[in-house]
């Protein structure tokens, strides 16, 4: 089940290769081992791409692409899991994350307004950047373990589920 879900999801090798951020990569993205989809590929491309779900930095996907390949996951998972914080997710994740970062650290939650402006990036890096910087670390390690382990354990739990339905259709003929 794992892998027919998955494989509806994904993005085809074409398009992936194709994509003029993925260029910077060249030839890299033509090893066989980064288009496919088995218990092992998946888990790893699943805590990649979970892993850098929570950086707050642009284009995570890139980064997420940087490690998988080297890796030898399938790059199309770890890129699309990515997407997990996308902007409509955004803010209630990294706001989780300044919890975490804060109640680490022991300090208090300040209470700050959002503008769209540089002054006031600038200004908050000084003030919530360290809780929230730290939040973001451990969620992002958090959720990759997790990720991986979690997806290791649906995908060996399918497998034993299909097995287990073949031995009872043998023993019913």
């Amino acid at each position: 089940m794992p892998k027919k879900f998955i494989r509806r999801l994904l993005p085809d090798h074409k398009s992936v290769v194709e994509n003029r951020y993925m260029a910077i990569f060249g030839k890299l993205l033509h090893d066989p081992n980064l288009w496919h989809l088995n218990r092992r590929s998946a888990c790893g491309a699943f805590g990649i791409g979970l892993f850098f779900a929570f950086w707050p930095v642009p284009f995570q996907m890139i980064f997420a692409a940087a490690l998988a390949i080297p890796a030898r996951v399938n790059l199309p998972l770890s890129i699309a899991t990515v997407w997990v914080t996308n902007p409509f997710t955004m803010p209630p994740i990294f706001y989780g994350a300044y919890k975490v970062g804060s109640t680490v650290l022991g300090t208090d939650m300040s209470e700050f307004a959002f503008e769209l402006s540089w002054e006031w990036v600038a200004n908050s890096l000084s003030t919530i950047g360290p809780a929230f910087l730290l939040g973001c670390a451990i969620c992002s390690v958090i959720a990759g373990i997790l990720g991986y382990y979690g997806l290791n354990y649906l995908w060996r739990w399918s497998v034993v589920k299909s097995w287990q339905t073949r031995q009872r259709n043998r023993q019913a003929s």
